[in-house]
């Protein structure tokens, strides 16, 4: 598996799982503790990144949900992942199409699943 996913998550110890789970079943990471920051990357362009995975509420200003549609205005079929602990009711309103949501705590394994369901 040579991608690379993009994580957004703003809890460090949250983010080393994320990075620790991907990096060990041959992902490469880059990683965004804000909106801002994943902003910045996606403006980068989608060239080197293949999927992204996203915590929903990332403190102040843009959220995991406005992100993700940043993400579908650059490229439609770009594949998103949400995570959350407090927010899997809202996915249905406030998700891009074709994307899969993960409650928090979730395992390694079922982060995993949902990446590999949504690349070609």
């Amino acid at each position: 598996m040579s991608c690379t996913v993009l994580i957004v998550e703003d809890d460090p110890t949250v983010l080393a799982f994320l990075e620790e789970g991907l990096t060990d079943r041959g992902y490469a990471v880059v990683s965004a503790r804000s909106g801002g920051e994943a902003l910045s990357v996606l403006g980068m362009g989608l060239d080197d990144i293949a999927m992204l995975v996203a915590d929903i509420r990332i403190g102040a200003g843009v959220d995991g949900w406005e992100i993700a549609r940043c993400a579908r205005e650059i490229a439609p079929d770009f594949p998103i992942v949400y995570i959350t602990g407090d927010s899997a009711s809202a996915h249905e309103l406030e998700g891009v199409a074709n994307s899969r949501l993960l409650q928090k705590p979730f395992g390694g394994e079922e982060l995993a699943k949902a990446i590999e369901a949504l690349l070609p």
